[in-house]
């Protein structure tokens, strides 16, 4: 497979880049959007920046994907760099995959806000992204500004949600706990489990194709929840059908953590390219290229991004510790099987 890496992606390389003396990072994280927007923001000018050294983007569909893939190398890595979700860093920090990225590796991790690091976490927060309300808005005439606009009886039909296990109906799971009065949420989630379903009866898919945005833009659906980042890339790519709200009760952050590869062949240049991707100069760029908020608290953003992102918002977000998440997700999934999906008409 990866004999073939240098022709999968010298798309994303930049010709005047090359010869015998570059030194190359490879770095796997997601393909698709996320993949075209971080080749333009970060990788790009980090060669422009760095003419030795060239990065190679091995973009996989999921952070499940990518752990395979470092799992089968761990004896000999072919990647430098991962970019995944935390608690997929966590299973490849106690695996031994990753080598810890701190103030030897980065300077720039000093500036980090506090939940852009997690304990027994080898690699640090590079991305945050957060749960949001999307909407059509040829059927939503004004923005919603609060969560129970899903449970609106006008509404009834053309909702749509992404159930657990789907990191999207977990992180709803823990907001709609919040919104319920519930206890902790890494203890109890009862009180959201009874809430999402009272929603039930009028969701119109749990499993919407081929995403929960296309459906809302063409108007199959009226509301739902996504990811702000994506949300708001498409909401631009639809002509304005699709909108996106951050409620008033605030949200919960997802976290992308950025890892260094055990033994990774890169070396030094790939410590280079980790403390580029969290300077505040690269982090301003992809938060203006795809409004995914900053981890790096010095990071100055243009105002215009600013109000896409939760980025003023940090006091809103629910603080979720996903690697105690990791823990009951199977028991929060269980009883989504059980006590939600079907209660659905």
């Amino acid at each position: 497979m990866f004999a073939r890496l240098s022709i999968a992606v010298s798309a994303l390389t930049i010709a005047a880049i090359s010869g015998a003396s570059a030194e190359t990072v490879t770095l796997t994280a997601y393909s698709g959007i996320f993949q075209e927007h971080y080749t333009k923001a970060v990788i790009e000018p980090f060669m422009k920046k760095y003419p030795d050294i060239t990065v190679q983007f091995y973009g996989m569909p999921n952070s499940a994907q990518m752990l395979g893939t470092l799992r089968a190398q761990k004896s000999s890595p072919q990647i430098d760099v991962a970019i995944l979700d935390v608690s997929v860093a966590k299973a490849g920090t106690d695996e031994g995959l990753f080598d810890k990225v701190d103030e030897r590796v980065s300077a720039n991790v000093k500036d980090l806000y506090p939940n852009a690091r997690a304990e027994g976490v080898a690699g640090v927060g590079v991305t945050f992204d957060n749960l949001v309300i999307i909407y059509n808005t040829d059927q939503v005439k004004t923005a919603p500004t609060s969560w129970d606009a899903l449970w609106d009886k006008q509404y009834e039909g053309k909702v749509i949600i992404q159930a657990a296990p789907d990191i999207q109906g977990t992180t709803f799971t823990i907001i709609s706990n919040k919104l319920a009065g519930g206890e902790d949420y890494k203890t109890d989630v009862s009180a959201g489990i009874a809430k999402i379903g009272e929603l039930a009866p009028g969701v119109q898919t749990w499993d919407p194709k081929p995403d929960v945005y296309a459906p809302i833009a063409n108007g199959q659906a009226a509301l739902g929840i996504g990811w702000n980042a994506r949300a708001q890339i498409y909401s631009g790519t639809s002509g304005g059908k699709l909108g996106v709200a951050l409620p008033k009760e605030g949200s919960g952050f997802q976290i992308n953590t950025i890892n260094l590869v055990k033994n990774a062949p890169a070396g030094e240049a790939a410590k280079k390219f980790i403390d580029y991707a969290l300077s505040p100069e690269a982090q301003a760029a992809f938060t203006s290229e795809m409004f995914y908020a900053p981890t790096n608290s010095k990071t100055v953003i243009a105002p215009d991004a600013l109000k896409r992102t939760a980025a003023d918002d940090m006091d809103k977000m629910i603080d979720i510790d996903w690697l105690a998440v990791a823990k009951v997700r199977d028991g929060i999934t269980e009883q989504w099987r059980r006590r939600i999906i079907p209660l659905s008409r």
